[in-house]
């Protein structure tokens, strides 16, 4: 299942940092960030809880850039 979020990150190079963070957790198969439009698509595994796995992407991308934001 693929998803599409608005997000809000500070700059480029945190939002590809925060990218590779995302793409390498459990049941994400990929994850593109977009500084410039602040948008994320994510492709979920199939099976995967959407509202768990957000709520972890969400943690692990904050450790990354404490200012990230993820909009349903």
């Amino acid at each position: 299942m693929q998803k599409k979020y608005s997000i809000e990150v500070d700059c480029a190079n945190c939002a590809a940092a925060v990218e590779r963070k995302l793409s390498e957790l459990e049941g994400i198969e990929s994850c593109s960030i977009s500084f410039m439009a602040q948008k994320m698509i994510v492709q979920y595994a199939d099976g995967v809880d959407e509202a768990a796995k957000l709520k972890e992407m969400l943690k692990v991308a904050r450790k990354v850039e404490p200012d990230f934001e993820i909009e349903g």
